[in-house]
């Protein structure tokens, strides 16, 4: 597969997974939506935990993008908050969802279709705070993001990623066991014709491994600092009985 086409794969891979009922791209209920505005709320990064209150500063007024963040579930939260939201996803249907609960409970909101993998259509330095599940495992390149995260941020803003550390591209978790580690890392359809059908025969989409010098040693290098981390498990199959397959950060611009 070409490396400029597979994210248009991805893209509309997860647009059929959200007309299924895909978990992460189902949007917030309006009774949830009030539950925010009364200061009920809790948002994800990775599948399980909540992330910790106290990463977030007093959302009110602040800029805060949702990098490949649709689906209607923290970006309303966000805005419930006070916060002036804008969301980048490469899915129609993330938007739409995003678009539909704008529209439901009355805010505004930036909508943004892009890919993440070319350069974000935002100027330097303007935002508060970055938001970014889980979602780096549908790209190649990490570094990339980094850069463009750093330059896209204000000084002493943060940035807050979901991150896979790999484990789940080395085991074929079909939820018998044993577990067996099947795939050599790193993982990449592009350059590895066995991953690629993998892939295809589990329709789980254009995916890839990354290591941990690339997750946060690339935000290091992009200039952040870092400052908080949690781990975190699958929330299906067998492995998340074995061992954390995720990653939270909090890290800064000086």
């Amino acid at each position: 597969m070409d490396k400029q086409e597979y994210t248009e794969v991805n893209s509309k891979i997860i647009d059929r997974w959200v007309d299924e009922g895909w978990e992460w791209g189902r949007p917030i209920t309006h009774e949830e939506y009030v539950k925010a505005k009364n200061g009920e709320w809790n948002v994800l990064l990775t599948p399980i935990k909540y992330v910790p209150k106290n990463w977030f500063p007093d959302l009110k007024n602040k800029k805060l993008l949702g990098l490949a963040c649709g689906g209607g579930q923290q970006m309303p939260i966000f805005s419930a908050l006070g916060a002036y939201c804008s969301v980048l996803d490469y899915s129609d249907k993330q938007l739409e969802s995003e678009k539909l609960v704008a529209e439901r409970e009355k805010y505004d909101i930036e909508i943004v279709k892009a890919d993440m993998t070319k350069k974000l259509p935002f100027s330097d330095e303007v935002f508060d705070i970055i938001f970014h599940p889980v979602s780096n495992c549908y790209i190649e390149d990490v570094y990339h993001v980094w850069n463009e995260c750093f330059r896209i941020l204000k000084r002493g803003g943060v940035l807050m990623s979901g991150l896979d550390n790999g484990l789940n591209y080395l085991f074929n978790d079909d939820e018998k066991l044993p577990l067996v580690a099947t795939n050599k890392l790193p993982f990449n359809p592009l350059k590895n014709k066995e991953h690629y059908k993998l892939l295809i025969e589990e329709d789980g989409a254009i995916q890839f491994s990354h290591t941990l010098e690339e997750q946060i040693g690339g935000q290091l290098k992009a200039g952040f600092i870092l400052k908080e981390l949690y781990e975190d498990f699958n929330n299906s199959g067998f492995l998340k009985d074995y061992a954390p397959t995720f990653i939270a950060t909090l890290a800064k611009k000086p």
